[in-house]
Protein backbone atom coordinates (compact mmCIF):
# COMPACT_ATOMS: atom_id res chain seq x y z
CA UNK A 1 0.00 0.00 0.00
CA UNK A 2 1.55 2.97 -0.88
CA UNK A 3 1.32 6.48 1.26
CA UNK A 4 -0.27 9.45 0.89
CA UNK A 5 1.99 12.20 3.77
CA UNK A 6 0.83 15.60 3.95
CA UNK A 7 3.48 18.26 4.11
CA UNK A 8 4.47 19.56 7.08
CA UNK A 9 3.85 23.40 6.41
CA UNK A 10 4.27 26.27 9.37
CA UNK A 11 0.64 27.39 10.51
CA UNK A 12 -0.92 29.73 8.48
CA UNK A 13 0.10 33.37 9.35
CA UNK A 14 -3.41 34.33 9.88
CA UNK A 15 -3.23 31.61 13.54
CA UNK A 16 0.37 33.12 14.34
CA UNK A 17 -1.17 36.73 14.35
CA UNK A 18 -4.19 35.84 15.95
CA UNK A 19 -2.53 34.06 18.82
CA UNK A 20 -5.81 31.85 18.80
CA UNK A 21 -5.44 28.31 19.32
CA UNK A 22 -5.89 25.97 15.64
CA UNK A 23 -9.02 25.08 16.34
CA UNK A 24 -11.04 28.26 16.93
CA UNK A 25 -9.26 30.21 14.29
CA UNK A 26 -10.81 26.92 12.32
CA UNK A 27 -14.52 27.22 14.30
CA UNK A 28 -14.25 31.31 13.62
CA UNK A 29 -13.54 30.13 9.37
CA UNK A 30 -16.81 27.70 9.94
CA UNK A 31 -18.66 30.69 11.24
CA UNK A 32 -18.16 33.21 8.82
CA UNK A 33 -19.68 33.94 5.31
CA UNK A 34 -16.89 31.41 3.62
CA UNK A 35 -16.77 27.88 5.29
CA UNK A 36 -14.95 26.99 2.52
CA UNK A 37 -11.74 29.03 4.13
CA UNK A 38 -11.07 26.06 6.45
CA UNK A 39 -10.20 23.84 4.26
CA UNK A 40 -7.85 25.99 2.82
CA UNK A 41 -6.79 26.55 5.58
CA UNK A 42 -6.23 23.36 6.79
CA UNK A 43 -4.38 22.37 3.82
CA UNK A 44 -1.27 24.09 5.07
CA UNK A 45 -1.05 21.91 8.18
CA UNK A 46 0.00 18.39 8.81
CA UNK A 47 -1.93 15.16 9.02
CA UNK A 48 -1.48 15.58 12.93
CA UNK A 49 -2.37 18.75 13.51
CA UNK A 50 -5.72 18.50 11.40
CA UNK A 51 -6.54 15.50 13.54
CA UNK A 52 -6.06 17.05 16.64
CA UNK A 53 -8.10 20.31 15.39
CA UNK A 54 -10.91 17.54 14.39
CA UNK A 55 -11.04 16.14 18.27
CA UNK A 56 -11.00 20.15 19.99
CA UNK A 57 -13.95 21.44 17.88
CA UNK A 58 -17.65 21.07 19.21
CA UNK A 59 -19.42 18.67 17.90
CA UNK A 60 -21.56 20.63 15.58
CA UNK A 61 -18.41 22.59 13.87
CA UNK A 62 -16.63 19.21 13.16
CA UNK A 63 -19.64 18.02 11.39
CA UNK A 64 -19.83 20.85 9.41
CA UNK A 65 -16.19 20.37 8.66
CA UNK A 66 -16.53 16.42 7.83
CA UNK A 67 -19.24 17.78 5.74
CA UNK A 68 -16.96 20.25 3.91
CA UNK A 69 -14.23 17.55 3.59
CA UNK A 70 -16.71 14.95 1.92
CA UNK A 71 -14.34 12.30 0.61
CA UNK A 72 -11.31 15.17 -0.23
CA UNK A 73 -9.91 14.56 3.95
CA UNK A 74 -6.03 13.16 3.28
CA UNK A 75 -6.07 9.71 4.60
CA UNK A 76 -3.18 9.79 7.23
CA UNK A 77 -5.75 12.02 9.00
CA UNK A 78 -8.02 9.05 9.68
CA UNK A 79 -5.34 7.41 10.81
CA UNK A 80 -4.10 10.07 13.43
CA UNK A 81 -8.02 10.85 14.80
CA UNK A 82 -9.35 9.19 17.69
CA UNK A 83 -11.43 5.67 17.79
CA UNK A 84 -14.52 8.27 18.55
CA UNK A 85 -14.07 10.85 16.14
CA UNK A 86 -12.38 8.57 13.60
CA UNK A 87 -15.98 7.08 13.61
CA UNK A 88 -17.81 10.32 13.53
CA UNK A 89 -15.88 10.56 9.70
CA UNK A 90 -16.24 7.27 8.60
CA UNK A 91 -20.23 8.02 8.83
CA UNK A 92 -20.01 9.94 6.32
CA UNK A 93 -18.07 7.83 3.46
CA UNK A 94 -19.54 5.27 1.45
CA UNK A 95 -17.61 1.56 1.98
CA UNK A 96 -16.11 2.61 -1.54
CA UNK A 97 -14.94 6.19 -0.28
CA UNK A 98 -13.49 4.53 2.75
CA UNK A 99 -11.48 1.63 0.52
CA UNK A 100 -9.90 4.15 -1.60
CA UNK A 101 -8.80 5.98 1.61
CA UNK A 102 -7.78 3.34 3.18
CA UNK A 103 -5.52 1.74 0.25
CA UNK A 104 -3.44 4.61 0.52
CA UNK A 105 -2.25 4.04 3.73
CA UNK A 106 0.46 1.50 4.84
CA UNK A 107 -1.03 -1.95 6.36
CA UNK A 108 -0.87 -1.27 9.72
CA UNK A 109 -2.65 2.39 9.88
CA UNK A 110 -5.40 1.30 7.19
CA UNK A 111 -5.73 -1.46 9.60
CA UNK A 112 -6.34 0.69 12.31
CA UNK A 113 -8.65 2.46 10.07
CA UNK A 114 -11.16 -0.50 9.42
CA UNK A 115 -10.66 -2.46 12.57
CA UNK A 116 -13.46 -1.09 14.55
CA UNK A 117 -16.04 -0.73 11.73
CA UNK A 118 -18.72 -3.16 12.67
CA UNK A 119 -18.44 -6.54 10.57
CA UNK A 120 -20.90 -5.95 8.34
CA UNK A 121 -19.20 -2.42 6.89
CA UNK A 122 -15.65 -3.77 7.19
CA UNK A 123 -16.67 -6.71 4.57
CA UNK A 124 -18.25 -4.31 2.55
CA UNK A 125 -14.61 -2.27 2.33
CA UNK A 126 -12.72 -5.33 2.02
CA UNK A 127 -14.71 -6.23 -0.62
CA UNK A 128 -13.83 -3.04 -2.38
CA UNK A 129 -10.36 -3.30 -2.20
CA UNK A 130 -8.06 -4.71 -4.84
CA UNK A 131 -7.35 -8.17 -4.22
CA UNK A 132 -3.71 -8.13 -2.52
CA UNK A 133 -4.80 -5.33 0.01
CA UNK A 134 -8.22 -7.30 1.07
CA UNK A 135 -5.76 -10.04 1.61
CA UNK A 136 -3.50 -8.48 3.97
CA UNK A 137 -6.10 -6.75 5.68
CA UNK A 138 -8.00 -10.24 6.21
CA UNK A 139 -4.79 -11.97 7.42
CA UNK A 140 -4.19 -9.32 10.11
CA UNK A 141 -7.66 -9.14 11.40
CA UNK A 142 -7.63 -12.48 11.71
CA UNK A 143 -5.00 -11.69 14.65
CA UNK A 144 -6.26 -10.91 18.28
CA UNK A 145 -6.49 -7.55 18.91
CA UNK A 146 -3.92 -6.02 20.75
CA UNK A 147 -1.39 -8.39 19.57
CA UNK A 148 1.94 -8.03 17.51
CA UNK A 149 -0.29 -9.39 14.32
CA UNK A 150 -2.22 -6.06 14.49
CA UNK A 151 -0.01 -4.08 15.61
CA UNK A 152 2.39 -4.80 12.52
CA UNK A 153 3.04 -3.27 8.90
CA UNK A 154 3.08 -6.24 5.75
CA UNK A 155 5.29 -4.20 3.74
CA UNK A 156 8.56 -5.57 4.35
CA UNK A 157 10.91 -6.70 1.82
CA UNK A 158 12.99 -9.80 2.94
CA UNK A 159 16.13 -10.10 1.59
CA UNK A 160 18.36 -13.97 1.28
CA UNK A 161 21.61 -14.04 3.18
CA UNK A 162 23.12 -14.91 -0.18
CA UNK A 163 22.33 -11.39 -1.98
CA UNK A 164 25.33 -9.01 -2.40
CA UNK A 165 24.91 -5.64 -1.03
CA UNK A 166 25.02 -4.11 -4.34
CA UNK A 167 21.69 -6.43 -4.85
CA UNK A 168 20.44 -5.08 -2.19
CA UNK A 169 20.35 -1.64 -2.96
CA UNK A 170 18.94 -2.30 -6.66
CA UNK A 171 16.04 -3.71 -5.00
CA UNK A 172 15.29 -1.13 -2.40
CA UNK A 173 16.20 1.49 -5.59
CA UNK A 174 13.40 -0.67 -7.22
CA UNK A 175 10.44 -1.20 -4.18
CA UNK A 176 7.28 0.37 -5.04
CA UNK A 177 5.46 -0.11 -1.59
CA UNK A 178 8.60 1.03 0.48
CA UNK A 179 6.85 2.63 3.82
CA UNK A 180 7.84 6.12 5.51
CA UNK A 181 9.82 4.97 8.21
CA UNK A 182 12.38 1.86 8.08
CA UNK A 183 15.82 1.37 9.74
CA UNK A 184 16.31 -2.41 9.25
CA UNK A 185 16.62 -5.00 6.71
CA UNK A 186 15.85 -8.24 7.39
CA UNK A 187 17.64 -10.88 6.15
CA UNK A 188 16.60 -14.70 5.91
CA UNK A 189 17.26 -18.08 5.14
CA UNK A 190 15.93 -19.99 2.06
CA UNK A 191 13.14 -21.27 4.72
CA UNK A 192 12.21 -17.69 4.73
CA UNK A 193 13.26 -17.52 8.71
CA UNK A 194 14.67 -14.43 9.86
CA UNK A 195 18.80 -15.37 10.34
CA UNK A 196 20.09 -11.23 10.90
CA UNK A 197 19.08 -7.24 10.29
CA UNK A 198 21.51 -5.16 8.38
CA UNK A 199 20.65 -1.56 9.49
CA UNK A 200 20.73 0.65 6.39
CA UNK A 201 24.02 2.70 7.95
CA UNK A 202 25.51 -0.66 7.57
CA UNK A 203 23.93 -1.04 3.85
CA UNK A 204 25.27 2.38 2.87
CA UNK A 205 28.60 2.27 4.07
CA UNK A 206 29.65 -1.82 2.59
CA UNK A 207 31.01 -2.69 -0.29
CA UNK A 208 28.73 -3.94 -3.25
CA UNK A 209 30.61 -7.10 -3.21
CA UNK A 210 30.04 -8.06 0.30
CA UNK A 211 27.43 -10.65 0.61
CA UNK A 212 24.36 -9.80 3.61
CA UNK A 213 25.72 -12.78 5.94
CA UNK A 214 28.63 -11.29 5.82
CA UNK A 215 27.83 -7.78 7.19
CA UNK A 216 24.23 -8.45 8.65
CA UNK A 217 23.87 -8.74 12.97
CA UNK A 218 22.95 -11.99 14.16
CA UNK A 219 21.72 -10.65 17.40
CA UNK A 220 18.31 -9.42 17.17
CA UNK A 221 15.18 -9.90 18.47
CA UNK A 222 12.08 -11.37 16.88
CA UNK A 223 8.32 -10.80 17.96
CA UNK A 224 6.12 -13.59 17.69
CA UNK A 225 2.72 -12.58 16.28
CA UNK A 226 0.64 -13.58 18.48
CA UNK A 227 2.64 -11.83 21.51
CA UNK A 228 0.84 -8.83 23.43
CA UNK A 229 0.96 -5.38 22.38
CA UNK A 230 2.16 -4.44 25.93
CA UNK A 231 4.87 -6.99 25.99
CA UNK A 232 6.24 -5.83 22.43
CA UNK A 233 6.61 -2.23 24.18
CA UNK A 234 8.32 -3.64 27.23
CA UNK A 235 10.79 -5.45 24.73
CA UNK A 236 11.47 -2.31 22.90
CA UNK A 237 12.11 -0.61 25.68
CA UNK A 238 14.32 -3.42 27.38
CA UNK A 239 16.74 -3.48 23.98
CA UNK A 240 16.02 -0.11 22.92
CA UNK A 241 14.89 -1.42 19.66
CA UNK A 242 14.17 1.23 16.88
CA UNK A 243 12.20 -1.84 14.71
CA UNK A 244 11.98 -5.56 14.98
CA UNK A 245 10.87 -8.67 13.02
CA UNK A 246 7.66 -9.99 13.30
CA UNK A 247 7.30 -13.97 13.23
CA UNK A 248 4.75 -16.37 12.95
CA UNK A 249 4.06 -20.23 14.81
CA UNK A 250 7.07 -21.31 11.80
CA UNK A 251 9.47 -18.51 12.64
CA UNK A 252 8.38 -16.96 9.14
CA UNK A 253 8.58 -13.88 8.36
CA UNK A 254 5.31 -11.66 8.31
CA UNK A 255 5.68 -8.48 9.07
CA UNK A 256 7.95 -6.05 10.99
CA UNK A 257 7.57 -3.31 13.95
CA UNK A 258 8.75 0.00 14.23
CA UNK A 259 9.50 2.30 17.33
CA UNK A 260 6.72 5.00 16.07
CA UNK A 261 4.00 2.12 16.32
CA UNK A 262 5.12 0.83 20.11
CA UNK A 263 4.83 5.11 21.04
CA UNK A 264 1.48 4.61 20.04
CA UNK A 265 1.26 1.65 21.95
CA UNK A 266 2.97 2.77 24.82
CA UNK A 267 0.73 6.32 25.04
CA UNK A 268 -2.69 4.01 24.79
CA UNK A 269 -1.82 1.57 27.40
CA UNK A 270 -0.94 4.56 29.70
CA UNK A 271 -3.97 6.53 28.95
CA UNK A 272 -5.66 3.26 29.98
CA UNK A 273 -4.29 2.23 33.14
CA UNK A 274 -4.74 6.05 34.65
CA UNK A 275 -8.00 5.59 33.33
CA UNK A 276 -9.16 2.74 34.98
CA UNK A 277 -6.53 3.51 37.77
CA UNK A 278 -9.47 6.65 38.84
CA UNK A 279 -12.04 3.82 37.69
CA UNK A 280 -13.33 6.77 35.24
CA UNK A 281 -13.63 4.32 32.21
CA UNK A 282 -11.66 3.97 29.01
CA UNK A 283 -12.06 7.00 26.69
CA UNK A 284 -12.06 10.71 27.65
CA UNK A 285 -12.86 12.63 23.89
CA UNK A 286 -15.85 12.05 22.47
CA UNK A 287 -17.64 9.22 24.19
CA UNK A 288 -21.23 10.12 24.38
CA UNK A 289 -23.03 11.03 27.54
CA UNK A 290 -23.89 7.81 28.68
CA UNK A 291 -20.86 5.70 27.63
CA UNK A 292 -19.17 8.26 29.59
CA UNK A 293 -21.51 8.07 32.62
CA UNK A 294 -21.71 4.39 32.98
CA UNK A 295 -18.39 3.01 33.97
CA UNK A 296 -18.05 5.75 36.44
CA UNK A 297 -21.54 5.41 37.45
CA UNK A 298 -20.98 1.63 38.70
CA UNK A 299 -17.75 2.07 40.43
CA UNK A 300 -19.48 5.25 42.35
CA UNK A 301 -21.88 3.15 43.36
CA UNK A 302 -19.42 0.86 44.82
CA UNK A 303 -18.06 3.49 46.47
CA UNK A 304 -21.09 4.62 47.93
CA UNK A 305 -21.61 1.25 49.82
CA UNK A 306 -17.71 1.14 50.71
CA UNK A 307 -18.73 4.68 52.09
CA UNK A 308 -21.61 3.09 53.84
CA UNK A 309 -19.22 0.74 55.42
CA UNK A 310 -17.19 3.18 56.66
CA UNK A 311 -20.44 4.69 58.13
CA UNK A 312 -21.72 1.57 60.13
CA UNK A 313 -18.07 1.62 61.54
CA UNK A 314 -18.25 5.14 62.77
CA UNK A 315 -21.92 4.08 64.17
CA UNK A 316 -20.72 2.13 66.22
CA UNK A 317 -18.34 4.48 68.90
CA UNK A 318 -21.21 6.44 68.67
CA UNK A 319 -21.17 6.71 72.36
CA UNK A 320 -17.76 7.43 72.19
CA UNK A 321 -18.23 10.42 69.83
CA UNK A 322 -20.60 11.85 72.01
CA UNK A 323 -18.59 11.62 74.72
CA UNK A 324 -15.10 13.86 72.92
CA UNK A 325 -16.57 15.98 70.50
CA UNK A 326 -13.15 16.91 69.53
CA UNK A 327 -13.00 13.27 68.04
CA UNK A 328 -15.37 13.95 65.66
CA UNK A 329 -13.35 16.99 64.26
CA UNK A 330 -9.88 15.07 63.84
CA UNK A 331 -11.15 11.74 62.58
CA UNK A 332 -11.17 12.31 58.84
CA UNK A 333 -7.33 13.29 59.09
CA UNK A 334 -6.92 9.62 59.95
CA UNK A 335 -8.56 8.41 57.19
CA UNK A 336 -7.85 10.87 54.71
CA UNK A 337 -4.31 10.58 55.23
CA UNK A 338 -4.58 6.99 55.08
CA UNK A 339 -6.55 7.27 51.75
CA UNK A 340 -3.31 9.44 50.17
CA UNK A 341 -0.94 7.56 51.12
CA UNK A 342 -2.62 3.63 49.44
CA UNK A 343 -3.11 5.92 46.94
CA UNK A 344 0.72 6.39 46.58
CA UNK A 345 1.48 3.16 47.13
CA UNK A 346 -1.10 1.81 44.79
CA UNK A 347 0.50 4.23 42.03
CA UNK A 348 3.74 2.50 42.69
CA UNK A 349 2.46 -0.83 42.63
CA UNK A 350 -0.12 -0.97 39.02
CA UNK A 351 2.98 0.81 37.33
CA UNK A 352 5.34 -1.71 38.79
CA UNK A 353 3.31 -4.78 37.33
CA UNK A 354 1.93 -3.25 34.20
CA UNK A 355 5.92 -2.57 32.87
CA UNK A 356 6.85 -5.92 34.28
CA UNK A 357 9.41 -4.21 36.51
CA UNK A 358 7.45 -6.13 39.29
CA UNK A 359 7.79 -10.22 38.79
CA UNK A 360 7.26 -12.44 41.45
CA UNK A 361 11.32 -12.21 42.34
CA UNK A 362 10.63 -8.59 43.74
CA UNK A 363 7.21 -8.60 44.80
CA UNK A 364 8.50 -9.36 48.46
CA UNK A 365 11.33 -6.60 48.55
CA UNK A 366 8.83 -3.95 47.45
CA UNK A 367 6.16 -5.05 50.23
CA UNK A 368 9.24 -4.93 52.60
CA UNK A 369 10.32 -1.44 51.41
CA UNK A 370 7.06 0.37 51.34
CA UNK A 371 5.85 -1.32 54.43
CA UNK A 372 9.39 0.58 55.97
CA UNK A 373 8.31 3.78 54.32
CA UNK A 374 4.90 3.47 55.69
CA UNK A 375 6.70 3.06 59.43
CA UNK A 376 8.82 6.07 58.70
CA UNK A 377 5.90 8.29 57.97
CA UNK A 378 3.74 6.90 60.16
CA UNK A 379 5.58 7.73 63.26
CA UNK A 380 7.00 11.12 61.83
CA UNK A 381 3.51 12.02 60.61
CA UNK A 382 1.68 11.03 63.92
CA UNK A 383 3.83 12.32 66.04
CA UNK A 384 3.40 16.05 64.02
CA UNK A 385 -0.31 15.44 64.14
CA UNK A 386 -0.29 13.91 67.59
CA UNK A 387 1.50 16.99 69.49
CA UNK A 388 -0.76 19.51 67.30
CA UNK A 389 -3.88 17.45 68.65
CA UNK A 390 -2.57 17.22 71.89
CA UNK A 391 -1.79 21.16 72.23
CA UNK A 392 -4.99 22.15 70.39
CA UNK A 393 -7.13 20.57 72.77
CA UNK A 394 -5.15 20.52 75.64
CA UNK A 395 -5.06 16.79 76.30
CA UNK A 396 -2.23 14.87 76.15
CA UNK A 397 -4.04 11.66 75.84
CA UNK A 398 -6.45 12.83 72.42
CA UNK A 399 -2.56 13.84 71.07
CA UNK A 400 -1.35 9.54 71.56
CA UNK A 401 -4.62 8.74 70.33
CA UNK A 402 -4.29 10.73 66.95
CA UNK A 403 -0.99 10.23 66.79
CA UNK A 404 -1.35 6.05 67.15
CA UNK A 405 -4.48 5.93 64.36
CA UNK A 406 -2.86 7.89 62.28
CA UNK A 407 0.72 5.49 62.41
CA UNK A 408 -1.68 2.72 62.46
CA UNK A 409 -3.66 3.57 58.57
CA UNK A 410 -0.13 4.70 57.03
CA UNK A 411 0.87 1.00 57.88
CA UNK A 412 -2.59 -0.62 56.95
CA UNK A 413 -2.67 1.81 53.74
CA UNK A 414 0.58 0.26 52.61
CA UNK A 415 -0.32 -3.05 53.27
CA UNK A 416 -2.99 -2.79 51.11
CA UNK A 417 -2.29 -0.23 48.01
CA UNK A 418 0.44 -3.55 47.79
CA UNK A 419 -1.22 -6.47 48.11
CA UNK A 420 -4.15 -5.65 47.08
CA UNK A 421 -3.09 -5.07 43.54
CA UNK A 422 -0.35 -8.23 43.81
CA UNK A 423 -3.19 -10.32 44.45
CA UNK A 424 -5.85 -9.04 41.68
CA UNK A 425 -2.82 -9.79 39.41
CA UNK A 426 -2.01 -13.11 41.11
CA UNK A 427 -5.85 -14.12 39.88
CA UNK A 428 -6.03 -12.70 36.80
CA UNK A 429 -7.81 -9.33 37.33
CA UNK A 430 -6.33 -6.09 35.76
CA UNK A 431 -5.07 -4.22 39.33
CA UNK A 432 -5.75 -0.66 37.95
CA UNK A 433 -9.35 -1.33 37.24
CA UNK A 434 -10.40 -2.22 40.75
CA UNK A 435 -7.68 -1.61 43.30
CA UNK A 436 -8.64 1.68 43.95
CA UNK A 437 -11.95 0.81 45.42
CA UNK A 438 -10.54 -1.90 47.70
CA UNK A 439 -8.12 0.43 48.86
CA UNK A 440 -10.14 3.40 50.23
CA UNK A 441 -12.12 0.72 51.87
CA UNK A 442 -9.32 -0.34 53.79
CA UNK A 443 -8.29 2.65 54.72
CA UNK A 444 -11.20 4.58 55.81
CA UNK A 445 -12.45 1.31 57.59
CA UNK A 446 -9.06 0.69 59.44
CA UNK A 447 -8.88 4.94 60.12
CA UNK A 448 -12.19 5.32 61.66
CA UNK A 449 -11.87 1.92 63.81
CA UNK A 450 -8.19 2.42 64.82
CA UNK A 451 -9.01 6.35 66.18
CA UNK A 452 -11.99 5.07 67.54
CA UNK A 453 -11.24 2.41 68.81
CA UNK A 454 -8.11 3.83 70.62
CA UNK A 455 -10.09 6.59 71.67
CA UNK A 456 -12.69 4.25 73.45
CA UNK A 457 -10.19 2.03 75.43
CA UNK A 458 -8.68 5.86 76.30
CA UNK A 459 -12.12 6.87 78.08
CA UNK A 460 -12.42 3.40 79.67
CA UNK A 461 -8.67 3.56 81.22
CA UNK A 462 -9.20 7.43 82.10
CA UNK A 463 -12.79 6.36 83.54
Amino acid sequence: MSTNTAPNHHPAPEAEESRLPLWQVVAALLDSESPQDALAYLAEMAAPDVAEVLAQLKRDDRQQLIGLYGDQLDPEVLAELDDTIRDEVLEHLTPRQVADAVVQLESDDALAVIEDLDEEEQQQVLAALPAYERIILQESLNFPEDSAGRLMRREVMPMPEHWTIGQARLALQSWDEMPDQFYEIVVVNPSHHPIGILPLAQLLKSKPSKQLREVMEEEFHPIPVLQDQEEVAQTFRRYSLVSAPVVDSDNRLVGTITVDDVVHVLQAEATEDVLRLASAGESIWGAGLINTARPRFIWLTINLATAVLASWVISLFEQTLQKVIALAVLMPIVAGMGGNAGTQTLAVAVRGLATRLLGSGSQGRFVAKELLVALINGIMLGGMIGLFSGLWYQNITLGIVMGSAMLVNLVAASLAGTLIPLGLARVKIDPAISSGVFVTTVTDVVGFMSFLGFATLALKWLA
